[in-house]
């Protein structure tokens, strides 16, 4: 008999909330909102009242960092 085994992995998030977020990049949640757009350059998205930052803009914001030594 054959078993049915669930083996789907699980999606990853296309966003993160602020706390997940500033704990991604390993900064405070305050340090991630002075450095959230418009005051500052890590990007997110507004849907209604929630702050969104999408992840793979996290990443490029991140790599873009790294690139230039980390300045911001």
């Amino acid at each position: 008999m054959a078993s049915n085994t669930n083996t789907r992995t699980p999606t990853p998030p296309l966003s993160l909330r602020p706390k997940d977020a500033a704990k991604a990049l390993g900064i405070g949640q305050r340090k991630l909102w002075e450095l959230t757009h418009p005051r500052g350059p890590i990007p997110c998205v507004r849907v209604g009242c929630c702050v969104l930052y999408p992840y793979h803009l996290l990443q490029a914001w991140l790599t873009e960092q790294a690139a230039k030594g980390g300045d911001q």
